[in-house]
């Protein structure tokens, strides 16, 4: 009786209150089971089948085209009104605890920093566990990075975190969430990861034959595909000035639903997570939103909705056939260019179309790292109307993306792009050797320009070109032990007595010349930096721009300090930049290297930064 009077308790008071009353809700209890036809998910004793989004936005569209869940990747202070709102509207959560990455610069062989993390999966177990929307614990995610993804140390930490969260929290299982199934990852987990309950994947171009691929990779727990959608960035080819081609909203939606079905019917897959429920710059504004940044719902959204519900919306979006330029242009910037557009409706609505050149980011492999929003050209669009437009190309040197936004009357959408260049490469070699890229220049830099402060604030560059004995390096962000300002400082030791190593800040990360990015920083008149030595006497150099010519997207210029003799105390050094130098595009925005000293050594580096000196 007790328990119908709080059902109806539930059902009689307002929204507003039942955030209240869900804090003292009991949880409701998840188990993984194993039958004779594979796996499935029990929700309350019942079975459940994940029918899930990536995000936090748009909850009531979610619950109108038949999702059931959400995902998300960390925890902090907004995550207990997420869960009541999610909650109240009948929804899971798959709660994710982020675990720090390698090219971040955490090191899993570091015991003050997983310590550290492992008090904050503590903390966050502790605090949400008994929440009646929670559904399962997402352990990390792509925190053994792109490569083998077999490190011993990460997944021991995942082992450690998940066996905790089990003592915890017995009602709601656990799960760690790898970028795709290649490498020795899904072995990995399988061999140090007992208390890992699910693997989680993150797939795009791959998603629908991860079923053959999971199973071929070893894998026999039972699986989400925590991240699918269309093809990433980094998974489609680039034209001749190193863009990728992003598919129309309306052919994305075909590869939703086609992953979305190649699911569906592996027995060992509990559900999965479409990404992204909402919207984000990743390789460019649009490559991987569901819905525009003002709400509107794309192709993707009615994709899912026919495949979770079975029926389709009342009112579908708009559908774009193609967008194309309507003759070849001259690339010199201030050329007029015309592009072709075709789009209908399919309830026949009038259509409307906005038009947009943007600069392109360059910076297309990203990691799902933030990425700042590229600046528009509104004042090049010179007339367009629902078949096309013609617009001019900035007096700027690079890549621009002109777009088109497709509404119907009731506000659904549908987007595409080109990709444009402007200028002609620089680069080129007249004896017919290598072509180089374009010199296109990076994303405009605002001076001065950190490449370290202190370990919680964004770098533009990341720690990730390991060089030399690169498994006797330790680098540590977070110290906290005198650093020279802030909170924390850059801590580096090499063990390496006889041998060379270095690192370099790359954009993109882990890319030695082969992909766009980078930052303008033409003013910038010199890197300065601290450093200290552990003992005084250690010898290290320094600079920046280490990308050549020979590199298909080479740094513009370059400069640096050789064989640095450092002190024991904080030392303000300065890599003078002179006008001679090109700052255009700086991929490679901070190196250091060491040659064997006969010893291991520590040093310590504060306060990175670009600067632009006053004039005198």
């Amino acid at each position: 009786m007790k328990r119908l009077f709080y059902a109806c308790f539930y059902l009689l008071f307002s929204a507003a209150l039942l955030p209240l009353a869900t804090a003292q809700a009991e949880p409701v209890r998840v188990e993984v089971q194993q039958t004779e036809d594979g796996w499935r998910l029990l929700r309350g004793g019942e079975p459940f089948q994940i029918k899930g989004a990536g995000g936090d936005q748009y909850l009531d569209q979610l619950v109108a085209a038949g999702g059931n869940s959400i995902r998300t990747w960390g925890v902090g202070p907004e995550t207990r009104d997420l869960l009541d709102e999610a909650h109240r509207r009948g929804l899971t959560v798959t709660v994710g605890v982020w675990l720090g990455h390698e090219r971040h610069g955490f090191d899993y062989n570091n015991l003050d920093q997983v310590a550290e993390q492992f008090a904050q999966v503590r903390a966050a177990v502790e605090q949400h566990k008994d929440h009646p929307a929670l559904l399962a614990w997402g352990i990390g995610n792509e925190m053994e990075g792109f490569a083998e993804g077999d490190n011993p140390a990460i997944w021991s930490h995942v082992e450690a975190c998940a066996a905790l969260v089990k003592r915890l929290d017995p009602n709601h299982p656990t799960l760690t969430v790898i970028a795709e199934v290649g490498g020795r990852k899904v072995e990995s987990i399988h061999a140090l990861c007992p208390s890992i309950d699910i693997v989680g994947i993150n797939s795009y171009a791959g998603g629908a034959s991860i079923p053959k691929r999971y199973v071929a990779a070893g894998g026999t727990k039972p699986y989400i595909v925590t991240e699918f959608g269309p093809a990433g960035a980094w998974e489609v080819g680039l034209n001749d000035f190193g863009a990728p081609y992003e598919l129309t909203s309306s052919a994305k939606a075909g590869a939703y639903a086609d992953v979305y079905r190649a699911l569906a019917t592996d027995p060992n897959c509990l559900g999965s997570y479409a990404f992204l429920w909402g919207s984000k710059v990743e390789a460019t504004t649009t490559w991987f939103g569901m819905f525009l940044a003002d709400g509107s719902r794309l192709g993707a959204v009615d994709a899912m909705t026919r495949a979770w519900s079975g029926q389709s919306p009342d009112d579908l979006c708009p559908v774009i056939d193609r967008l194309e330029l309507a003759e070849s242009y001259d690339p010199e910037p201030g050329a007029r260019i015309t592009v072709a557009l075709s789009a209908v409706d399919p309830e026949g609505s009038e259509l409307s179309v906005e038009w947009s050149l943007m600069r392109d980011s360059t910076t297309y492999l990203t990691g799902g790292d933030f990425v700042e929003a590229p600046p528009s050209y509104p004042e090049h669009i010179v007339s367009s109307d629902t078949k096309g437009c013609t617009l001019t190309l900035p007096e700027e040197y690079g890549v621009f993306r002109v777009y088109a936004v497709v509404r119907d009357e009731a506000g659904n959408a549908a987007i595409a792009n080109l990709p444009l260049f402007a200028g002609n490469d620089p680069d080129a070699p007249a004896d017919g050797g290598v072509s180089a890229a374009p010199m296109t220049p990076g994303r405009a830099a605002q001076l001065p320009m950190s490449v370290y402060t202190d370990a919680d604030a964004a770098s533009p560059w990341i720690a990730s070109g390991y060089m030399g004995n690169a498994r006797q390096i330790v680098m540590d962000p977070n110290h906290t032990q005198a650093p020279r300002s802030g909170q924390t400082c850059l801590r580096v030791q090499y063990r390496a007595p006889d041998e060379w190593g270095g690192v370099v800040w790359q954009d993109p990360p882990n890319d030695w010349g082969d992909l766009a990015g980078g930052f303008d920083l033409r003013g910038a008149t010199a890197l300065e930096f601290w450093a200290r030595g552990a003992q005084g006497g250690e010898v290290v150099s320094f600079g920046f721009g280490v990308l050549g010519s020979d590199k298909p997207f080479a740094d513009s210029g370059s400069g640096s300090l050789e064989e640095v003799k450092l002190t024991d105390d904080w030392r303000r050094y300065r890599v003078e930049i002179g006008s001679s130098v090109d700052l255009q595009r700086i991929k490679t925005g901070f190196f250091w290297t060491v040659a064997g000293q006969g010893e291991p050594i520590i040093f310590y580096l504060d306060d990175i930064r670009f600067i632009q000196d006053e004039a005198e």
